[in-house]
């Protein structure tokens, strides 16, 4: 009973299909009224999401002014990968006419730089857009996007484990650095919960979630280290590199990391520990309010900055470069990544890309209930924490530190080759008999200089 609503939030194949019935798109000379489609991986806030709440206010303002338009949201099947591939096919191809595109934020140079969508007015990107979240929207001098939701890796701790080992501060908002973790896992070790294996977990498999974590290594290790430059070319030394696999090294140490980590994607790292094998969680924001309720008492959850460095996730809408409806696509993304709009994102649960959403007590969210409504009993289906002004409890104080501090993953048009790369060289490192630090730095340095050449 404790998992179910977490497995809600598996981010694999979804309902929705790809295609849109359409052929190659037609000249974008002019705006044509009708429908402008937003094609988007899933909205983890579950059905009748707020993306689709977002949508649907939209289309009433259109519908009540008369214009002719309407934005129809196309969820893609699939895991981002998957998505991405099916993207750039109907793109490059022109087999779905899609006039807006929910980007992750790695895929903003290869998509620009292929002239597949289309530079955007640098207004989008005014001073309330938080601004490591602006930079990822922007490439070759250009804005080609615009930060719809954000993302950014936090530390989920079980204030439960913490009081069973007698640690007298269990409020870890202050944050905390990697030492101190290891401390608070020793101390947990010592008077095991039932069903504890180990004291942190996090998404090691052979995927993007390892890329992520160990570029957070890496950037705690050597703070200036980025692995391209600004061009996107490979910008890095076998002497850092080696700095940032000793860090990993010592992060995911058998004696700390719960050893499915190095199978897990999100799902399962997020299942083992709402299951109590381990104390502490590296995640993303999306997954708070399902653990709130799977933990409604407060005594028993926390979250926190993550110790070091932390990756910067999340989404930017686009317009495509074959799009007919270029001027009114900009208009709806405008209002979708509106303050009001914000707002009501980091209400339902993401990382809002604008600080107004979570430091504006006068921006609220008026579209329809961002929150869940009501449970059969009549009682508040709602069990987040939330501050005086309604947003969750720590959306001020540690979401928005975290993503004013956090780093970006190598922006290149080459994401595809680097993250592969990365990922599969790395696996080295997790083997029965991995090489030493300095030999895997070698072996990676030559493996992207081929990936990411000048």
């Amino acid at each position: 009973m404790l998992l179910a609503p977490l497995f809600l939030l598996v981010p694999t194949a979804c309902g929705g299909g790809g295609g849109d019935g359409s052929g190659p798109a037609a000249s974008p000379s002019a705006d044509v009224p009708g429908d402008i489609v937003v094609a988007s991986g899933r909205d983890v806030t579950g059905k009748n999401g707020i993306r689709q709440r977002l949508i649907d206010a939209w289309n009433t303002e259109q519908e009540k002014a008369g214009t002719g338009y309407r934005a129809r949201l196309v969820e893609l099947p699939g895991n981002a990968d998957e998505q991405r591939s099916q993207l750039l096919g109907a793109l490059q191809s022109g087999s779905a006419a899609y006039d807006v595109v929910n980007l992750d934020v790695t895929w903003v140079p290869e998509f620009a730089a292929a002239d597949l969508i289309s530079p955007l007015p640098g207004s989008l990107l005014d001073e309330d857009v938080i601004a490591p979240v602006a930079s990822t929207a922007r490439w070759d001098g250009e804005v080609y996007a615009a930060p719809f939701n954000s993302d950014v890796g936090l530390l989920y701790y079980r204030r439960d484990h913490l009081s069973q080992a007698d640690v007298e501060q269990t409020d870890l908002t202050g944050g905390l650095d990697w030492p101190e973790l290891k401390k608070l896992i020793n101390a947990v070790g010592d008077h095991k919960p039932d069903g504890y294996d180990k004291g942190w977990t996090t998404q090691l498999a052979a995927y993007e979630g390892r890329t992520v974590n160990a570029v957070e290594a890496f950037a705690s290790a050597v703070p200036d280290l980025t692995l391209t430059d600004e061009d996107g070319d490979y910008d890095a030394t076998v002497e850092e590199l080696t700095e940032g696999i000793t860090e990993l090294r010592r992060r995911t140490e058998a004696s700390y990391v719960l050893p499915d980590a190095f199978r897990s994607d999100e799902a399962a790292s997020l299942g083992d520990f709402a299951a109590g094998r381990t104390t502490f969680l590296r995640h993303w924001p999306y997954v708070y309010p399902a653990l709130h309720q799977s933990f409604p008492d407060d005594d028993r959850l926390g979250v926190t900055a993550l110790p070091g460095r932390a990756v910067l996730g999340g989404q930017n809408l686009a317009v495509t470069a074959a799009s007919q409806r270029r001027t009114k696509a900009t208009d709806l993304i405008r209002y979708l990544t509106g303050k009001e709009s914000e707002r009501c994102l980091l209400d339902a649960g993401f990382a809002a890309t604008r600080a107004s959403a979570y430091t504006d007590d006068a921006v609220t969210c008026a579209v329809g209930a961002a929150t869940p409504s009501a449970a059969p009993t009549g009682e508040s289906a709602d069990t987040v924490p939330r501050d005086a002004a309604g947003r969750p409890e720590y959306a001020r104080d540690i979401l928005l530190p975290a993503l004013r501090e956090a780093v970006h993953r190598p922006r290149t048009p080459l994401y595809g080759a680097f993250t592969q790369t990365f990922t599969t060289e790395l696996g080295a490192l997790f083997a029965d008999d991995p090489p030493g630090d300095a030999e895997l730095a070698r072996r990676l340095d030559e493996a992207l200089r081929r990936a990411l050449p000048d």
